[in-house]
This record gives C-alpha cells, sequence and structure tokens, in this order.
C-alpha cells in the first residue's frame, strides 16, 4: 500500500512519482527558459499547488482523474448538477446507486478514496455563488464545462482579478485557464493566460451556433420535426401539465407524452421524422458525448496544467484542435487578442447602430443577436443629463415591468446620442460591461 499511498513514505517517493522526477529534476531542450531543476518542483505540485475544475460531467471526471494522479493533492470542484441515468456511460466516477446525488460530491468522495492522499473538495452549487477571494485562491483554473455562457462568466471573473500598476500588468495577479470542449468525435485544448493571451471572448466566433427556435415559428408556421417537439415542450406541457411536475428528460412517461403529442402536431402539419431518439435531444439539449474524446482532450489539458505548475515545458500557444471522425487529426494554433475585446482590451466597445431613430429593443437585438457580443438578456443603464438612468433591466420583474415601456422608444427619445455611453449587465459576465453607441451617420437637421 506503502508504493500506492499518500506520498509520506520513501517508498512512494522512490517509486509512485519516479516519472515525475525525471521531468522534473532534469533539464531537458523543451523546458521553460525559467525552469529549474529541482525536488522542490515535486514539492510543490503536491504539497501547495491548489486547482480548482469546474464541471464533474464527462470532461470533469477525466480531469479530475488525470490532475489527482499526477500528483496533485488539493483540487476542488464545482458542479451544480445531480447524477442523471444517461451520465453512467461515460461518467465513470459515478455508479447507477448515484442517482439523483450531487456530481461534485460524489466525484470528489471516489478521487479523494481512491488516490490516498489526494482530497478533492466539492462544492454542489453554480460558479456564479463564489466572489472574487474564493476564485482568488486558487493557482490554476480547469475548466471542463459544456455551456458557452458559463464559460464567458468564469472568463470574466479571472479577468477582473488582474491587476495593474501604470499601466503594465502584475502577472502575480494572474491565474491561468485552461479550458478542455468536446462534443461528439471532436474537441478542443486551450490556455488562456488572462491579459496576455486571446481569452474567450476574444474567440468567440469560434463556438457553434446555440441553436434556439423562434416562439412564432414554432408556434405558427413549424416546418421541422424539432419545431413540433419544442412546441409541446415549451407551451403545450406548461397548459396541459399532466403531472404538475416540471419536465424530466429521464422519465420515460414525459418523453413518451411528449412524443406522442409532438406526433400529433407533425401529422397535423404534415411534417416527418419525429422519433423517440429525437424527442430526447430536444427535451435534454444533448451534446453528443464519446468517452474516448473526452479522455484525449482531458489528458491535453492535464498536461498544460502540469507544464503550467511546474515551467518544466512551454506551453500549448495557445489552441488545439483534435479530430478523429475519420482518422485522427490535431491541430495547433496561436489564437490572437482583439484589441477591442468587449472582456480582455481594458477599452469600451462600440457598437454600431444605424441612428438616433432606431429604437431601444433594436440595440437589445444587435447586443443578442451580433457576433461580436452574443449576450442572453442584457440589462442597460447610462447617466444622462448628470443622472444615472436604468434603461431596462429584464432580471428584476418590478424594475423589468417599469422599464418594458422603453424598449419602444427611439435611442433620441431616450436621449442617447451617438458616443453615449451605456453600462450593460448580463449573464455572460459577471463584471459591468461599458459600451459606446456608434450611429451609422449623423442625424440630419433641419435648418431654419
Amino acid at each position: 500500500m506503502d508504493k500506492m499511498g499518500s506520498g509520506e513514505g520513501p517508498d512512494n517517493l522512490q517509486y509512485r512519482w519516479c516519472h515525475l522526477r525525471k521531468v522534473l529534476e532534469r533539464t531537458g531542450p523543451f523546458c521553460h527558459p525559467d525552469f529549474e531543476p529541482s525536488p522542490d518542483n515535486l514539492n510543490f505540485l503536491m504539497e501547495s499547488c491548489k486547482l480548482l475544475v469546474i464541471g464533474a460531467g464527462g470532461l470533469g471526471c477525466e480531469l479530475m482523474k488525470d490532475l489527482a494522479l499526477m500528483g496533485f493533492k488539493d483540487i476542488h470542484v464545482i458542479d451544480m448538477d445531480t447524477i442523471e441515468l444517461s451520465n453512467l456511460n461515460r461518467q465513470f466516477l459515478f455508479r447507477r446507486r448515484d442517482i439523483g446525488q450531487s456530481k461534485a460530491e460524489v466525484a470528489a468522495k471516489f478521487i479523494s478514496t481512491r488516490i490516498p492522499g489526494c482530497h478533492v473538495t466539492p462544492h454542489f452549487s453554480k460558479i456564479q455563488d463564489f466572489d472574487e477571494t474564493f476564485y482568488r485562491s486558487f493557482h490554476i483554473v480547469i475548466s471542463g464545462l459544456d455551456s458557452i455562457v458559463a464559460r464567458r462568466w468564469i472568463n470574466g471573473m479571472l479577468i477582473s482579478l488582474l491587476s495593474y500598476k501604470d499601466g503594465v500588468l502584475d502577472q502575480s495577479s494572474l491565474i491561468p485557464l485552461i479550458d478542455g470542449g468536446t462534443e461528439g468525435f471532436k474537441g478542443n485544448a486551450r490556455v488562456i493566460l488572462p491579459g496576455i493571451t486571446a481569452c474567450i471572448e476574444c474567440t468567440l466566433d469560434l463556438f457553434p451556433p446555440q441553436v434556439t427556435y423562434p416562439l412564432c415559428t414554432i408556434a405558427n408556421t413549424p416546418r421541422l420535426p424539432e419545431h413540433c417537439i419544442e412546441y409541446v415542450k415549451v407551451i403545450q406541457w406548461s397548459k396541459e401539465n399532466p403531472w404538475d411536475v416540471p419536465i424530466d428528460g429521464d422519465d420515460p412517461q414525459h418523453i413518451n407524452w411528449i412524443y406522442e403529442k409532438a406526433m400529433e402536431r407533425a401529422v397535423q402539419f404534415g411534417i416527418q421524422g419525429i422519433t423517440y431518439r429525437l424527442v430526447q435531444g430536444v427535451v435534454k439539449n444533448i451534446i453528443p458525448a464519446v468517452a474516448s474524446t473526452n479522455a484525449v482532450v482531458a489528458a491535453a489539458c492535464a498536461t498544460e496544467v502540469f507544464k503550467l505548475a511546474t515551467s518544466c515545458c512551454v506551453p500549448l500557444d495557445n489552441y488545439m484542435v483534435f479530430n478523429d471522425v475519420d482518422g485522427i487529426y490535431t491541430y495547433t494554433y496561436q489564437a490572437e487578442r482583439k484589441e477591442d475585446c468587449l472582456a480582455c482590451s481594458q477599452v469600451p466597445t462600440t457598437v454600431d447602430i444605424p441612428g438616433p431613430e432606431a429604437k431601444l429593443e433594436d440595440l437589445i437585438t444587435v447586443l443578442c443577436e451580433s457576433p461580436k457580443f452574443l449576450m442572453k438578456s442584457p440589462g442597460l443603464t447610462a447617466t444622462i443629463d448628470g443622472k444615472n438612468r436604468t434603461l431596462y433591466m429584464p432580471t428584476v420583474a418590478s424594475i423589468e415591468e417599469k422599464t418594458r415601456v422603453n424598449l419602444k422608444k427611439s435611442l433620441n427619445e431616450l436621449g442617447l446620442e451617438d458616443g453615449s455611453q451605456l453600462m450593460v449587465a448580463d449573464s455572460t459576465s459577471p463584471n459591468t460591461l461599458i459600451i459606446i453607441l456608434k450611429f451609422a451617420s449623423p442625424p440630419d437637421f433641419e435648418m431654419e
């Protein structure tokens, strides 16, 4: 047991970690320029380095296993989800008896038990539940998320932790973000050094567009089988609600009910292609997952964590894509920072608007649909005539009701003009963002 133990005995250092000692106590041609071979490197990795893994799903399970077996002993994991039956085919830290329990808590217990000496601290909550003090306590953050919104939020949080002295980044305030993502047989791993390399917002256009179905289409003119399913899910369920509970994508009764109703609607509009599997996919918004892809991408991410923690090798610069649909293909390239990045450029971003006659709802549409912003439900405030004014706030019901009338008003009516600064709050960022209105052409004034 000593050889597979906690790292406290001499046998452990001689056998279990000998492969790490060879890497960390010798120099080599691929070492980082700042690397100094020393036994202290392994000691730091095992005794001091504190990691945060976000997500305990298919990628997160692999990440925790890899990091624990690499010698990291202080790992925290955040996940807000509970274990479902459909998780068990790829999220190998869970068993059937764990269904309904917290992913973070079950995964932490499994790793801590299986790998003595490694302590995983679970957080059964949202990433938004923690403040700057919490995130500042980690050396490296590793993301295994399936949500673009959550990725953007943690990206913004780590950027907000940066401090500058005379305009120069204080690198002691930098916390690297290692981000992994998979979809089917494709995946990617990337290294983000906030304030130095391209961040999530800089490369927002790399993410596939999120599939959404306009309510007017699914209600009035459905054309696809997905429209019929979404209609039953969004509209018909809330009206009829046969079991008086929210939809459970893992409950066969619920899926069967939606399947039957969707079939009826499909027949009504002459649409074909409704299947039980498709219903499950639409209801649960299933992202295809392949265990081997998760394993490869997690291994790449864990390797980058090891490089950054020890400086034993130059880290990835800075984006690697993986594809094994037909053979195995990888490609690494340097994603470049955007000079006007909404998150990391430290300068307000301009928003192009046709003119002062545009309505506030048009501006919100731009913020939600433009590839540059892709916000979810932005709230807008501005300083007008020296007073701070809330233009629209969708997240607070009472304020939304009072400001809803502004949506139909023109920017000119609201007192906004070319060059006006607006403060934007959105779920994609923990920080208030500054945007500047830029009218396409100056307004025409009648000469008297």
